[in-house]
């Protein structure tokens, strides 16, 4: 493979694009390297964990196909240690790649493109559906932080994906608690359900663009393709069944507060200072008028917050894990924030007030 006289970013940004799938400890060597490909008038790089791939372009004028592999990290590295305005000639051949910059050169090693384990992308299309970048990227914000990280349940470790008529879910719970996220699209689906591997939704909420350009999404027989800008990723979806997540949101709790989202925020925040490290217990005190936020832990420290709350119902002692309340209301960006409770044993629901596209359920604990 031989580059002449490229840009910098040419290269960088495609495989900055690429490289956070790629693993640092890999029983397959060649799983540590992308792929380069100059053809058709442009330069792919592409990374796979054979779980997910993803491939970048950038467009580098050229029409004789070349392709090599070489480590990931240290390109990258290599690249971004350069001046932004450098120009960089490439040269890879018999086992070894040359990067020139200016008065810098550096030798890689590299692996036959032939060796490179692709994921074959499946042709038989379910469902394919488009929708701007900012949406998809504020659905799936709005649900990962509630995925499971390391459960025995395998299917809790990602996020289900749920095309129904005109609207695209998403749905994410680690048994604790639960996030459900819903936004109108244009056009009339049937309804499919796919969940998508934690890496991926993690992989795909940094690659997506807070603008208005549009993702393309292709339902494929086990697999999902998002194709956006200049970025193509498919992954294999995880084959199980999610939970009935209907089922676990309530309805019909009778005491409902609302308040201004930042200040419940700044109030837990500085009560979660003095509670138990371990159990992370947050006790909230509903009376007339106010609701009272308690931590306590071992060493007998103690905080308590009052807020003041338009509530005139039955006095309600109910204890929750503090991280879990701090997740939601750190990634919704809404104004106000609603509770509703039921007794100190059940559910609590937390919604945006006028909004039916997101609700929240956690799990009580006893304190």
């Amino acid at each position: 493979m031989q580059l002449k006289q490229i840009a910098r970013d040419a290269l960088l940004k495609p495989l900055q694009a690429v490289s956070g799938i790629v693993e640092r400890r890999h029983t397959l060597p060649i799983l540590a390297n992308v792929l380069l490909e100059h053809r058709d008038g442009r330069l792919y790089v592409t990374a796979t964990d054979l779980e997910m791939q993803i491939t970048a372009h950038s467009e580098l004028p050229g029409k004789e196909a070349q392709a090599v592999t070489v480590a990931a990290r240290k390109l990258q590295d290599l690249l971004r240690a350069l001046p932004d305005d450098a120009t960089l000639n490439v040269d890879a051949g018999n086992n070894k790649m040359t990067v020139r910059a200016g008065r810098s050169r550096f030798n890689l090693q590299t692996l036959p493109a032939a060796d490179y384990p692709r994921i074959g992308v499946g042709q038989d299309q379910v469902q394919q559906l488009s929708l701007p970048q900012r949406d998809l990227r504020g659905l799936i914000k709005a649900a990962e932080f509630a995925m499971a990280q390391q459960d025995i349940r395998y299917y809790l470790n990602g996020m289900l994906l749920v095309i129904d008529n005109a609207s695209l879910q998403a749905v994410a719970t680690d048994g604790h608690r639960l996030s459900w996220a819903s936004l109108k699209v244009d056009g009339s689906y049937q309804r499919q359900e796919v969940i998508l591997p934690r890496k991926t939704v993690l992989e795909l909420g940094k690659l997506l663009a807070d603008a208005d350009e549009p993702v393309r999404i292709d339902v494929l027989a086990n697999q999902v393709r998002f194709s956006f800008g200049n970025v193509e990723l498919v992954s294999k979806v995880v084959d199980g069944k999610f939970p009935d997540y209907n089922r676990v949101i309530p309805t019909g709790h009778a005491r409902a507060i609302e308040l201004p989202r930042t200040e419940l925020l700044a109030a837990l925040q500085r009560a979660a200072i003095l509670s138990n490290e371990k159990f992370r217990g947050v006790r909230l005190v509903l009376g007339a008028g106010q609701l009272k936020i308690i931590c306590s832990n071992s060493e007998q420290e103690e905080a308590e917050e009052e807020l003041e709350v338009d509530y005139r119902g039955d006095a309600l002692d109910i204890g929750f894990n503090i991280t879990y309340l701090l997740d939601v209301l750190q990634n919704q960006p809404m104004e106000r924030v609603q509770l509703a409770f039921g007794d100190a044993n059940s559910s609590a629901l937390i919604t945006i007030p006028d909004r039916d596209d997101y609700k929240y359920v956690v799990m009580p604990m006893r304190i």
